[in-house]
C-alpha cells in the first residue's frame, strides 16, 4: 500500500512507553570542521529521486554534513520507527503524519523546531504538527483527492469523461455503464481506504469521522453512514472489485494496469501513474458533488528530528531545509508531492502538463482536515476491522458503523 497516512497501528502502547525512558537530547552544535552524519527516514520510493536531489543541495551548502537516506516500504515504516525509537536509535530527521504526531510529541519524541517560519506555511499544517503550543514538524507537502480516469475506457463505453459540477448520481452511473464494457474492467475500485474515499464522501454528506474537540466518533451519524454507504453501494452493484481482489492486487495496479475506469486517488500518485503504461490515456478530474459539497480530505506530512538525536542542531538544520523552498522546487518538478511551502504549487501544477492537476488545488479552499486524535492508532485499528467486516457483508452497513462509533468512544475516552 502506497497511502501517505497509513495508521501506526499498535504503536499506543509502544511509544507511550517510550515516555518513562527520560528522552533527553546530548546534541551542540557540529564545530566548523567536524563531520557529521545524519540519518533521515523516508517511507515513499516515488519521491526517493526528489529527497536525494534535497539532500545534495543541503549538502553543497553544509559540507560538514552528510544525510543518508533511509527508505523503508509504507507497510514497514511505522513498525520500524517503533523498534528504532525503543532502541533510541530512530533517524535523526523523518517523515511523520498527522494521525501519528500527537503521539510521538507527547511522548518526548520529537524535538520543537523554533527555527521554521510559520508564515511560509498554511495555517492548517502548522496547526496540525503543533503540540501544547510548540511546533514539532515542519510542513513538507499537503494533499488532496481527485478522481483519474482512463479515457480509452470510457470511449469504448461512449460515457462523457468526467468534469467539474458533477454529483454522486453522475459517478455511479458511470462505474455502472463502464463496467464491463470492456472485457474484465470494472467502472471504479471502491477499497475501504479512509483519507482517498470514505473519509471525503462523508464530509460530502455532511458527516464527519470526529468531532472538533476530538472527544466523540461521527460514525452513528446517519450522515456518515450515508457517506460510507456510497462505496458498500459501489462494491455490491460489482462496478467494483470486491475487498479480496482489491486485497490481492492492490487497486492502484488494477487501475494502472487498465482494470479499472475511475479511481480516487491522492495528489502523490500522478507521478507514478505518468510512468505506467496508460500514462497517455488517463487525466484527472475534480470530485463529484456529494448531497452538501465536494469537499476532499487534506492531509499533509512533516520533517521532524528525532529528540535522541546525537547532532540536534544539524538535525534542526536539515528539517528546516527539507521543508523550505529549496526543496519545495525540487519536490514540484518532480511531480510526487504538493509542496506545503506557500507560493509553490504552481510548479508542481506544470510539471505534469498533460494533467488536469490544477482540480487538486482547486479543492484547497473547501478541504476538510483529515481526522486525528491523540491516539489515533488506537480506533484506527477499530475502523480497519469494522470496514472490512462491513465491505465482505459481514455486517450491514448502519450496524458495522454504530458498533465502531461505540469502540470509537471508548477509545477516545482513554486518550
Amino acid at each position: 500500500m502506497q497511502r501517505r497516512t497509513i495508521r501506526a497501528i499498535g504503536a499506543g502502547v509502544a511509544i507511550a512507553a517510550l515516555g518513562l525512558m527520560g528522552l533527553t537530547a546530548c546534541s551542540s552544535a557540529p564545530a566548523s570542521n567536524e563531520k557529521v552524519t545524519l540519518t533521515y527516514g523516508i517511507w515513499d520510493k516515488n519521491q526517493e529521486p526528489a529527497m536525494q536531489q534535497i539532500v545534495s543541495a543541503f549538502e553543497k551548502q553544509n559540507p560538514n554534513i552528510t544525510v543518508d537516506i533511509q527508505l523503508t516500504a509504507n507497510a514497514d515504516y511505522w513498525t520500524k520507527l517503533q523498534t528504532a525509537a525503543s532502541a533510541g536509535t530512530a533517524p535523526d530527521v523523518f517523515w511523520m503524519n498527522g494521525p501519528s504526531f500527537q503521539l510521538y510529541a507527547s511522548n518526548g519524541q520529537l524535538a520543537p523546531l523554533d527555527n521554521v517560519k510559520k508564515s511560509d506555511y498554511p495555517d492548517a499544517l502548522i496547526n496540525l504538527y503543533t503540540y501544547q503550543g510548540k511546533l514539532y514538524g515542519a510542513p513538507k507537502d499537503f494533499d488532496t483527492v481527485g478522481v483519474w480516469y482512463n479515457k480509452k475506457l470510457f470511449d469504448a463505453a461512449g460515457v462523457a469523461y468526467p468534469k467539474a459540477g458533477w454529483t454522486w448520481d453522475d459517478f455511479t452511473a458511470d462505474a455502472k455503464a463502464l463496467t464491463g464494457k470492456t472485457p474484465g474492467t470494472f467502472g471504479v475500485a471502491a477499497p475501504p481506504y479512509g483519507q482517498e474515499n470514505f473519509y471525503d464522501t462523508v464530509a460530502q454528506a455532511g458527516g464527519y469521522i470526529i468531532s472538533p474537540d476530538g472527544k466523540k466518533s461521527g460514525y452513528d451519524d446517519p450522515k456518515t453512514i450515508e457517506g460510507v454507504k456510497f462505496w458498500v453501494d459501489l462494491v455490491k452493484a460489482k462496478a467494483s472489485p470486491t475487498l479480496q481482489q482489491m486485497t490481492d492486487t492492490y487497486s492502484a495496479d488494477l487501475f494502472t494496469s487498465g482494470k479499472i475506469a475511475m479511481y480516487w486517488a491522492g495528489s502523490w500518485n500522478p507521478g507514478a501513474f505518468a510512468k505506467s503504461s496508460i500514462a497517455g490515456n488517463i487525466d484527472v478530474a475534480p470530485l463529484p458533488q456529494g448531497p452538501v459539497s465536494n469537499q476532499s480530505i487534506m492531509h499533509g506530512l512533516a520533517n521532524v528530528v528525532s529528540a535522541k538525536s546525537a547532532h540536534l542542531d544539524a538535525a534542526k538544520k536539515f528539517a528546516t531545509f527539507a521543508s523550505g523552498k529549496t526543496a519545495a522546487d525540487y519536490m514540484a518538478k518532480a511531480g510526487a508531492v504538493i509542496p506545503a511551502f506557500n507560493g509553490t504549487q504552481d510548479l508542481w501544477v506544470k510539471s505534469l502538463p498533460n494533467y488536469n492537476l490544477q482540480a487538486y488545488i482547486d479543492e484547497v479552499k473547501t478541504a476538510v482536515a483529515y481526522p486525528v486524535s491523540k491516539n489515533s492508532a488506537a480506533w484506527g485499528q477499530d475502523e480497519t476491522a469494522e470496514m472490512t467486516k462491513i465491505w465482505t457483508g459481514a455486517v450491514d452497513v448502519e450496524t458495522g458503523l454504530k458498533d465502531l462509533a461505540a469502540k470509537m468512544n471508548a477509545d477516545l475516552a482513554k486518550e
